[in-house]
């Protein structure tokens, strides 16, 4: 895959996704502190993004990074639903091994502050 097509890929999916949220240009640029002709700049694969500019598009979008780099054969449906059941798992095994450290830190934190 080139640069090109990269940049492609992205601003396709961002406006798939954007439309499908119902977001307009200007309200998405409204939303991340973005300017709406920077937006369409991006839609129309004439500028591109710093990281900064990515995590502003998921943090409005509720959406991941990933996503935005997802080719028509990754969003087949069947695909797709396994996929995302996949990251659903993963999201809550990765929820409970974060939230079990930190009842274990914690309480090995106030085992320490009482002695």
């Amino acid at each position: 895959m080139i640069e090109m097509e990269v940049r492609e890929l992205f601003s396709k999916n961002l406006k798939r996704i954007r439309s499908k949220q119902g977001i307009s240009q200007l309200n998405l640029a409204n939303m991340t502190n973005l300017t709406h002709t920077f937006i369409n700049d991006i839609e129309n694969c004439k500028k591109w993004i710093s990281p900064d500019t990515l995590a502003r598009f998921c943090n409005a979008l509720n959406v991941e990074p990933f996503q935005f780099f997802l080719s028509d054969k990754d969003l087949d449906e069947n695909d797709k639903k396994a996929f995302f059941a996949y990251m659903d798992d993963l999201s809550s095994i990765i929820n409970k091994s974060v939230n079990d450290f930190k009842t274990q830190y914690l309480n090995h934190q106030e085992d320490e502050n009482n002695d």
